[in-house]
C-alpha cells in the first residue's frame, strides 16, 4: 500500500487524480493540502466519499500529523516549489505535475534530493503519448535537425512555453549533439527561440494540451503531433510515477527516464 498526500485537489488535474487514487487498490489517500478550504473531511468536496481523508491548510502541519510515502503536487510553480522542498526535508518522496519550474529550481531541488537521499519525479507531461512524441522527436532530430515546435494549451495555463515544449527542445538538442543546455526563464512566450529552436505558444479557451513538432528537410517535412483531449490522459503517467518514485533516491526530470 502506498500512502499519498495530494496538494491541489480542487483543480481539474487534482480532481482527476483523486478519482484515479480512489480507483487503485494499492493507493491510499491520507490527506489533501488546500489553502482555501477550511480543515475538514474530504467528503465535503462534491463526488468524493473518503471519510477518513483530512484536508490540511498548512503543509508543514500536514507532514507532522501524517506520514505519507509519496507527496503529489498539482498546484502552481510558486506553491509547488515550496511544497516540494518541504516534502524533501521531511524525507517524503514526491511526484510533481506542476510546470513552470526554472532551470535553477530544478537544479536546487535536485541538490536537495541528493543531500536527503529522497526521490522526486518532476513530469512536464504525464500523458504516455506525449512522452512518445518527445522520444520520436529526439530520434527524428538525428536525421532532420531543422525544427520548430507549436504547443497549444487552455487559456488558464500560466507558463509559456510549456514544460513539454521545453523538455522536447532539450531532447532534440541532445540528439543534435548540442547538449541539454536549455535555459528556462519562464518569461511570456507567444513565439520564442530557445537554443536555436523556435517555440510557438497558443493559449485558447477550449483546448487542453496539444503539441506539434515540425521537422523540415530538402523537399520534405515531418510532423509529430500529440493531443490530450481531457485530463484522464494524464492519469496513467501519474500512476506510473507514484509507483516508480518509491524506488529512486534522486530527482528525475521527465517520464521518458522511467518508461525505458
Amino acid at each position: 500500500m502506498i500512502n499519498i498526500v495530494l496538494a491541489g485537489p480542487r483543480g481539474k488535474m487534482g480532481q482527476e487524480a483523486l478519482k484515479m487514487i480512489a480507483s487503485e487498490k494499492n493507493f491510499k489517500l491520507l490527506a489533501v493540502v488546500d489553502r482555501i478550504i477550511d480543515p475538514n473531511l474530504l467528503s465535503q468536496l462534491d463526488s468524493y466519499d473518503m471519510k477518513e481523508t483530512i484536508i490540511a491548510t498548512d503543509i508543514e502541519e500536514c507532514f507532522r500529523n501524517v506520514k505519507p510515502d509519496v507527496f503529489v503536487d498539482l498546484t502552481n510553480p510558486e506553491v509547488g516549489r515550496s511544497n516540494t522542498l518541504c516534502a524533501i526535508r521531511h524525507g517524503i518522496r514526491s511526484v510533481i505535475g506542476t510546470t513552470g519550474f526554472s532551470t535553477e529550481d530544478i537544479e536546487s531541488l535536485s541538490k536537495q534530493c541528493e543531500e536527503n537521499e529522497t526521490g522526486c519525479i518532476i513530469a512536464p507531461n504525464f500523458a504516455i503519448g506525449a512522452i512518445l512524441m518527445m522520444k520520436f522527436s529526439q530520434l527524428a532530430a538525428k536525421f532532420m535537425p531543422d525544427v520548430e515546435i507549436i504547443e497549444l494549451h487552455h487559456d488558464q495555463k500560466k507558463d509559456s512555453p510549456s514544460g513539454t515544449a521545453l523538455k522536447t527542445a532539450q531532447l532534440i538538442n541532445e540528439s543534435r549533439g548540442e547538449g541539454a543546455a536549455i535555459k528556462i526563464d519562464n518569461g511570456p512566450a507567444r513565439g520564442i527561440e530557445i537554443s536555436g529552436i523556435n517555440i510557438h505558444s497558443v493559449r485558447l479557451n477550449g483546448l487542453v494540451a496539444h503539441q506539434e513538432v515540425i521537422f523540415g528537410g530538402t523537399g520534405q517535412s515531418l510532423t509529430i503531433k500529440h493531443d490530450s483531449y481531457n485530463r484522464t490522459s494524464f492519469m496513467t503517467g501519474l500512476k506510473l510515477s507514484i509507483n516508480s518514485v518509491m524506488n529512486i533516491n534522486t530527482l528525475v526530470y521527465g517520464l521518458e527516464n522511467i518508461i525505458e
